[in-house]
């Protein structure tokens, strides 16, 4: 719902209630009259309310995930002890305007949207060393190809909706 949106948001990035309203141009009392689900704002404040906290106007709205958005799974090939193996850890995809921010056990990162939701670039850091992504959409949407690269090295990546897929993806690519 749309005030648990602002709350949440807020709470990720540090954000009082009087600062909220500061940036967005609104007085502190109509911020808290959103987030009691007392009033919904006019659409030239909620614009300015996304952009704010870094979300759509449907992620805002309460609109239910998207195709992009929610749990997935990440396969990524990476050299343990002179050895390649592969590591399959669930993920979480939330998107942000352009943007999808990545949290997955062990790594997070933001990956850029481009080519009309075909093609995801971005960065990403964690327990190892932080480095790049891309990947290609299949053609459903559910599933996503591609590599990652650090100073040290670079290997294959995957991402798709199940563990199972992920895994069947990666082997595809290394195999």
């Amino acid at each position: 719902m749309f005030e648990d949106v602002i709350r949440r948001r807020c709470a990720e990035l540090g954000l009082t209630q009087t600062e909220l309203a500061d940036r967005v141009g609104v007085h502190v009392r109509q911020i808290r009259r959103y987030e009691r689900g007392e009033q919904q704002p006019v659409l030239s404040v909620a614009a300015k309310l996304a952009s704010t906290l870094g979300v759509s106007l449907d992620e805002l709205a309460g609109a239910p995930d998207g195709p992009l958005d929610g749990a997935w799974w990440s396969a990524r090939q990476v050299e343990v002890d002179g050895r390649s193996l592969i590591a399959t850890v669930p993920v979480t995809l939330r998107r942000r305007a352009d943007e999808l921010v990545v949290e997955g056990r062990g790594w997070s990162g933001t990956l850029r949207v481009w080519d009309a939701e075909r093609t995801l670039t971005g960065w990403y850091g964690g327990t190892g060393a932080p480095g790049t992504m891309f990947f290609a959409l299949g053609e459903d949407g559910t599933s996503a190809t591609g590599r990652w690269v650090t100073r040290s090295g670079t290997g294959r990546a995957a991402l798709a909706r199940t563990r199972e897929e992920a895994a069947a993806l990666i082997a595809g690519l290394t195999g």
